[in-house]
């Protein structure tokens, strides 16, 4: 874990979560998916689709289609910096979607996107044995714990 990353520990029992997740760069990926599947099971979440997206920038957009059917989600993605803007194009369109898609639906999204430099990050990122941080872990755990937040405010 990080160095000032708080540590989440949050019942979801009973909560359904969706996780959506790119398909581009397979280990990487693999990876995030698996953490984000431990992090829902360490939170007591037992129904969990998995949507899989072409890509990062698909992310928005199913996250969008299923809000209303879900507690919460999670996005998955990773986009490794190269030679053009593309890079800058997808990351942004990620971001500003999947906040909208949050903020107009009232739906927690995990923001398990990877925005790195190149693979090396995005490997120590992932989750996978010698990662220094498991992000798909912390994109789930951190979903899960704004609903129960977010349901503990609105019954009192």
């Amino acid at each position: 874990m990080k160095d000032g990353a708080p540590t989440i520990t949050t019942d979801g029992t009973g909560l359904r979560v969706a996780v959506v997740a790119a398909s581009w760069h397979k280990q990487v990926m693999d990876g995030l998916l698996d953490g984000a599947r431990r992090g829902l099971a360490d939170a007591g979440v037992t129904h969990v689709d998995v949507v899989r997206v072409p890509g990062t920038f698909e992310l928005p957009v199913a996250c969008a289609s299923l809000a209303d059917r879900y507690d919460a989600l999670v996005a998955l993605g990773v986009v490794i910096r190269g030679g053009t803007p593309h890079f800058d194009y997808v990351c942004q369109a990620a971001t500003v979607g999947l906040t909208d898609v949050s903020v107009r639906t009232s739906t927690p999204v995990g923001f398990g996107v990877l925005t790195c430099d190149d693979e090396a990050q995005a490997l120590d990122r992932a989750g996978l044995p010698g990662s220094a941080e498991d992000k798909g872990h912390e994109a789930a755990s951190a979903a899960v714990a704004t609903v129960v937040a977010l349901r503990g405010v609105a019954t009192t």
